[in-house]
């Protein structure tokens, strides 16, 4: 019976509920009832942690909904809430993704995880049906959402791209001075917000635990919550972590409705797990001359057990490397994480490499690393500071590359995982597998156009692909396309002309132009594209090739052939069995022709693309003397004309693979 009364004590004065004012205060959440999902738990120690050190999700719930508005249809009502936070990295410069605090209709958030913290996803962010306020502690760049640093401090609006955003910091209140604050630094630090019923005003402050809070707002806005929550609401956290390991603890919490959030007295708060290795203990200066003896008896034979694992690990490091750094990965890890590139591991093989499955073992973090040869070191420097540029692309519909590593005669590639693999076995699948539906076909076309799109007009620089095909379209968790295998990619500034002259990508993806020149283009990706969706929709490869492998037809003449004698959908993939939209399906075989038409100037630009997808323009109606040539015919004549349409014999084109030439 005592113990039961020091139990009830002990929540009363320690962690609190809500009181009859609306108020809640949480000094550790030990004890506490929280609906809790994904990896979020409440440790021993009495924090709460969102996630932990995988690549994870994770969001608290107060478990019941508040009344954010007096009656029905009335105004949103004043309301605060501070809490005191922490993030801890596994490393000391990077983390991944970030957290919030937001106020939304349901418990029923979405599990996307990455950029989008575990609130929405690529469906439904920016929709006004979501009801969502939120005020996100951001560690990670995304120019999709237009972040402007990977340390920053936003409020959003039924959105990841932020209605207002500030670099993490405070202002002094008596200097007025502004202080940088980092917000991967492992340190606890508070946060207030405060919503302003009558006039609309918004207000986030942070500043280090143990500092009162400045008088001067981080952020301030004017947006009438009025026009976004429901009357009943959930309050809560949502954190996750993408490629690097994290970990987002929350240590105290409050919030009111219509008065101040009280006070949290951090004296009474859990205290951090230790960051870094424990400290020294006293003994150690005592045995440390026993065992420096001991040392020095046995040296000769670590130093032979050294060099043994030190040639097992070797790498090729230059000074100009050092820029790169950190999107280096040491052999040894990867080597370790692919169980020493065991067959068992292998994913795949190509004409530029082969690539394992692996497991980073510290972070857990799984990953796939193509092992790709170079004979020599010429342009090699350019080609990694490609990569490692290559390496800041953020999009939901390419694959993230991480980094690589280098070693004689070979480099490494290391990428996201997707637990999906490639399309190539969802468009060809072994006997007794299912093949996709039309859906997913049509959702997947978007995705690779949507990031092309981003490759060709939306970053900071033009990403020429080089090799569009379904074996380099991976598919996520949710069956997203992620565009993969950026190894053969080009990148220069907008308004300039690429300067490539050597012929890569894949036999029956090449542009007629590519192969006479060499010189890739965002149009030679839109031809590759082109072929790709004739390829999805039809379920047939772009080029078939009788027993002498001498070229039978391609698949471009084929549609072609069809929509000359209006029959285009008789080339639909028959496995689709009338689960087909014939309207979409006839609108993509004939942008299919139209992206891989023989003349550049004929093709669209993937803008356009993307609005011929979305319906929101019409696509033109060709007249069949658009097309009145086949692709086989134009590929064989020694003798055409027009000087862009000369080309080589097809059964010439190659797939190359020198990455020191051809970049």
């Amino acid at each position: 019976m005592s113990s039961l009364l020091c139990t009830i004590i002990f929540l009363v004065f320690n962690l609190a509920a809500f009181t009859s004012n609306g108020q809640l205060v949480y000094h550790g959440f030990s004890g506490v009832n929280l609906t809790l999902d994904g990896n979020a738990m409440v440790t021993a120690d009495g924090f709460l942690e969102l996630t932990n050190d995988t690549i994870n999700l994770g969001h608290a719930f107060y478990p019941t909904p508040q009344n954010f508005r007096k009656l029905p249809n009335s105004t949103v009502q004043s309301f605060s809430v501070t809490f005191v936070f922490a993030i801890l990295s596994v490393h000391d410069d990077i983390s991944a993704d970030g957290m919030a605090f937001f106020v939304a209709p349901s418990k029923n958030l979405s599990n996307t995880w990455a950029q989008y913290i575990g609130l929405l996803n690529s469906r439904n962010d920016g929709n006004t049906s979501n009801h969502m306020f939120a005020v996100e502690l951001d560690t990670t760049q995304n120019d999709e959402f237009k972040d402007i640093d990977n340390n920053h401090v936003g409020i959003n609006i039924n959105s990841l791209t932020s209605l207002q955003a500030h670099h993490t910091g405070y202002y002094d209140d008596k200097s007025g001075f502004f202080n940088n604050l980092t917000l991967i630094s492992g340190k606890a630090m508070q946060v207030w917000a405060d919503y302003d019923g009558e006039s609309a005003e918004i207000s986030v402050t942070l500043a280090p635990l143990g500092e009162p809070k400045p008088v001067r707002s981080l952020l301030s806005s004017s947006y009438n919550l009025s026009d976004v929550l429901r009357e009943q609401s959930y309050i809560g956290f949502s954190a996750t972590t993408g490629a690097i390991s994290t970990r987002h603890c929350v240590l105290g919490w409050s919030f009111a409705m219509n008065g101040p959030a009280p006070a949290i007295d951090i004296s009474r708060l859990p205290k951090l797990p230790r960051l870094g290795p424990k400290p020294r203990s006293k003994t150690l200066d005592i045995t440390l001359p026993i065992a420096t003896g001991i040392f020095v008896l046995t040296v000769g034979t670590i130093v032979v057990l050294l060099v043994r694992r030190r040639l097992r690990y070797m790498e090729l490091r230059e000074d100009w490397e050092i820029d790169f750094g950190p999107h280096r990965f040491s052999f040894k890890d990867l080597y370790r994480a692919t169980q020493g590139f065991n067959k068992k591991n292998l994913l795949g093989t190509g004409g530029f490499g082969i690539v394992y499955k692996g497991v980073l073992r510290k972070s857990k973090v799984k990953v796939a690393v193509k092992r790709v040869s170079h004979e020599s070191t010429q342009g090699l420097k350019e080609f990694i500071a490609e990569v490692v540029s290559i390496g800041r692309l953020r999009h939901r519909n390419l694959v993230p590359l991480l980094g690589y590593c280098r070693r004689h005669g070979e480099l490494l590639l290391v990428y996201d995982y997707m637990s999906n693999g490639s399309l190539n076995k969802y468009l060809y699948p072994e006997d007794g597998k299912p093949s996709l539906n039309w859906a997913e076909r049509f959702r997947i076309i978007k995705g690779v156009a949507f990031g092309l799109l981003y490759l060709h007009e939306k970053w900071e620089k033009v990403v020429i692909h080089r090799d569009i095909k379904p074996g380099n379209i991976l598919l996520d968790s949710e069956m997203n396309a992620r565009l993969g295998d950026f190894g053969l990619s080009r990148l220069y500034d907008h308004g300039t002309d690429p300067q490539t002259t050597h012929v890569v990508g894949t036999m029956g993806y090449l542009a007629p132009e590519l192969v006479r020149t060499g010189r890739a283009s965002t149009l030679t990706d839109v031809f590759a594209f082109g072929i790709f969706l004739l390829e999805v929709i039809c379920g047939q490869k772009p080029v078939k090739k009788d027993s002498q492998g001498n070229l039978q037809h391609g698949l471009f003449d084929l549609v072609l052939e069809h929509f000359h004698n209006r029959s285009l959908i008789q080339t639909v993939d028959s496995r689709l069995q009338g689960d087909c939209n014939i309207e979409e399906a006839c609108l993509a075989l004939k942008l299919g022709l139209l992206c891989s038409h023989p003349f550049t100037n004929a093709r669209p630009s993937m803008q356009l693309v993307m609005k011929y997808l979305e319906g929101d323009t019409p696509l033109p109606e060709v007249p069949s003397t658009h097309f009145g040539f086949t692709m086989q015919a134009l590929m064989q004549s020694k003798g055409f004309e027009s000087p862009t349409l000369s080309f080589p014999h097809l059964t010439s084109i190659a797939t190359f693979s020198d990455l020191s030439g051809g970049r």
